[in-house]
């Protein structure tokens, strides 16, 4: 059995405290609720803003990556220098497109650039004109679906396109490359560069 304490008195020069009214005794009930309601409600609204947020992010991001088609620009200069893909300068019509899996990751892509512009590129890779084969395509039908590349069909001659497989050691990228020269001016060159992460 525990002792109980007894109860201090309270100090003689204090006045006993009133009894507190009904109107009184609502109101600090009021105060207390709305006190413990913004203390509960205020974080669980940010927590569902929050969300909503970070589900829209991921919503934006997952149409980003699941996108199929090149993006008009050049690629990052992370990119360029990853995939090994040195785009010349000048050029203009560049666009790309990258994808990731566990397997291969790869980047796609286009630019238009001069004939001094091309041999920058090629020699960049390390290969050079005599390295092109005509009327090779090296870029699969499946990597032409992704981009919607066509390299045949009305407009195409024998003759225009030449391509090349820049074959390099893990975990140096593969160049898969093909020129058009349907505009004996400015060269159009289409790259998917490959890789294994």
């Amino acid at each position: 059995m525990t002792a109980s304490l007894p109860r201090q008195a309270a100090p003689p020069d204090e006045p006993p405290r009133p009894s507190e009214d009904r109107r009184h005794m609502i109101r600090r009930r009021t105060l207390t609720l709305l006190i413990i309601g913004l203390l509960i409600g205020v974080p669980a609204g940010y927590l569902v803003i929050s969300a909503a947020q970070s589900r829209d992010s991921g919503l934006d991001k997952e149409k980003k990556y699941s996108a199929t088609g090149l993006t008009e620009g050049w690629p990052s200069k992370v990119q360029r220098t990853l995939y090994q893909v040195p785009v010349p300068h000048p050029s203009n019509k560049v666009a790309y497109y990258e994808t990731n899996n566990w397997k291969t990751s790869r980047l796609y892509v286009q630019f238009q650039t001069t004939h001094a512009g091309l041999d920058q590129f090629l020699s960049d890779l390390g290969v050079n004109r005599d390295d092109l084969t005509e009327d090779r395509i090296t870029i699969s039908a499946r990597d032409q679906k992704v981009t919607g590349w066509k390299f045949s069909g009305p407009g195409s001659r024998p003759g225009d396109y030449f391509g090349l497989i820049h074959q390099q050691k893990n975990p140096q990228p593969t160049h898969d490359v093909v020129v058009n020269t349907g505009n004996p001016t400015y060269p159009m060159v289409y790259v998917v560069s490959r890789t294994v992460p």
